[in-house]
């Protein structure tokens, strides 16, 4: 059960007091109806939270108490603390540069005016307005005696206007009757105006709002219904069930390419599923729905993410797995990024080998939740590991291979590392730190998993941290707290393929939108050679077919 945290209200023991006995002699003004509502309402939301199984009490007192908006280090520790003064900037993949210090923090949020350039509307239709008067090459008006040539670059005018999601044109077409035959005689239907009601574009449209941006079918009925074009929720469960149905070659694909890559991030987050039937035996109680994101390294240093959802009683673990099974054989060893969950590591099957690696914030987290117990020792972790990923971020930004990244964390991130392990060692073995203390179980935490805590020294291509699934699961997240549930299984594995779709073009710079409708136009092709309609392909499968 996720709830929203309480308005904090200061209330003193003699305020409770003073406010029963108002209470008991009459009627009660605003300020203390208000105070009295606060503390009902306190109260029943201590029941509902404690009646959460899964409610303990750290995550009461953060609910109530709320210590920090944020996990930065130096929200946390109350000081500046990154620790990027000290790192060494890496040389750039071109060729050495020189780095300032303290570029690392100079070059994140620099301030800018907000306002989004015309190149930024890449989905705007373009229209070119000539001179009325001039062209390329006219005696200048001005002086007589120059000439005008055309700039490489024309002014740029945004207008940007509203309109309804779908937008419905209603057709009248004459018809004629004969008063002595009865023939009838009707209007020819317009150019490019088919038989069906609801054309490709709003099943990419209702997709797009409901899974991408976490609309409900009803929100989008109302928004509709006071635009004047009726949309009834059920019939647009019916129009995306139908894409689904249609376009489902396109996953099988994705999932089939996504099997090859070299790195696999995947994480879980609960979901409802009202109907769902479990196998015999399963006695499970959870229902997940698992993201996974595939990393497949191209040549010439360029990569291609895939996307993937799965919604059911599997773990990500389990479902990773499956996607696995069509994993070629002779692919070398990937590397699986995940949390500490035994739940997230697939059982392989034979000839598939992954290295297992874990995520670093996790571990950070363990010192920022306890931070305001143990500042000093926190500081130490916390700033340590600052200094580990303003040094990743370096690498980043000059845009290292992932040799030269692994040689540049071996020479400067390693020995931050080893400091810090050593550290850890030092804490429990000269008796410094309780072993069963909330900072001993920390430490156990990251000594327990430092192998795969710190496989990015060890392996070219290894991330710190698993981000980039913890992001993909928020289109799930926002589904769920907007929708609430799936219905049933079918409508899960709906939601599950426009999510895989959409979140795959989103990392990969296309417009899903129009790779939607593209799809739905050309299922027929996207049946027959589904490699050909990826979303980084269908645009080149687009001009091969206009071209022949």
């Amino acid at each position: 059960m996720k709830l929203p945290p309480l308005e904090p209200l200061d209330v003193t023991r003699e305020d409770l007091a003073a406010l029963l006995e108002r209470a008991r002699q009459g009627p009660l003004n605003e300020a203390d109806f208000c105070k009295l509502k606060a503390l009902v309402d306190t109260l029943g939301y201590l029941t509902e939270l404690v009646a959460d199984k899964e409610t303990t009490i750290r995550h009461l007192r953060q609910l109530l108490l709320p210590q920090f908006s944020t996990e930065k280090t130096r929200i946390v520790l109350g000081t500046n603390g990154s620790g990027a003064e000290s790192v060494t900037a890496p040389p750039a993949a071109s060729g050495p540069v020189e780095q300032r210090e303290g570029e690392a923090s100079a070059a994140v949020g620099r301030p800018g005016h907000g306002r989004n350039p015309a190149s930024a509307y890449a989905g705007a239709r373009k229209v070119r307005i000539q001179h009325p008067q001039l062209k390329h090459g006219d005696v200048c008006p001005e002086c007589g005696r120059g000439k005008v040539y055309e700039q490489k670059d024309p002014v740029r005018l945004v207008r940007v206007v509203g309109q309804a999601p779908l937008q419905a044109t209603v057709y009248e077409l004459d018809h004629l009757r004969c008063g002595l035959c009865g023939q009838v005689f009707m209007a020819p239907e317009p150019d490019g105006v088919g038989t069906e009601k609801y054309d490709e574009s709003a099943g990419a449209m209702i997709a797009q709002l409901k899974y991408g941006s976490g609309m409900p079918f009803n929100r989008l009925r109302d928004l509709e219904q006071r635009l004047g074009i009726p949309l009834p929720a059920a019939t647009q469960w019916e129009i995306v069930e139908g894409v689904a149905m249609l376009i489902q070659p396109a996953v099988h694909e994705l999932i089939r390419q996504a099997a090859q890559g070299s790195l696999f991030h995947n994480d879980d987050t609960s979901m409802r599923i009202l109907k769902l039937k479990r196998p015999a035996g399963d006695e499970r109680t959870g229902i997940f729905t698992s993201g996974i994101v595939s990393v497949i390294r191209l040549e010439g240093g360029w990569e291609r993410h895939v996307a993937l959802f799965f919604s059911g009683a599997k773990h990500a673990g389990e479902n990773l797995a499956l996607v696995l099974e069509q994993r070629e054989r002779e692919m070398g060893a990937a590397i699986q990024m995940s949390d500490a969950l035994s739940r997230n590591v697939p059982e392989l099957g034979p000839g598939v080998e992954l290295l297992i690696a874990n995520c670093l914030a996790h571990g950070r987290r363990q010192f920022i939740e306890i931070a305001g117990n143990f500042p000093e020792q926190c500081r130490y972790v916390l700033e340590t590991l600052g200094k580990v990923y303003a040094l990743d971020a370096l690498v980043r930004e000059r845009k290292l291979s992932p040799a030269e990244r692994l040689s540049f964390h071996q020479k400067n991130s390693k020995p931050l590392m080893d400091g810090l392990v050593t550290w850890f060692r030092a804490q429990l073995d000269e008796r410094k730190v309780e072993p069963n203390s909330s900072l001993g179980k920390a430490i156990n935490y990251m000594l327990r998993h430092w192998p795969a805590l710190t496989l990015f020294l060890e392996k070219e291509g290894a991330p710190l941290d698993n981000n980039i699934a913890e992001r993909a699961l928020k289109r799930a997240v926002l589904h769920r707290k907007n929708a609430l549930f799936y219905r049933t299984l079918n409508g899960a594995e709906v939601g599950d393929l426009f999510m895989s779709l959409i979140h795959t073009c989103q990392l990969n710079g296309v417009n899903s939108f129009d790779y939607l409708v593209e799809l739905q136009l050309h299922a027929d092709q996207l049946t027959q050679n589904p490699a050909d309609w990826m979303p980084w392909s269908y645009r080149d499968t687009l001009v091969r077919m206009q071209q022949t």
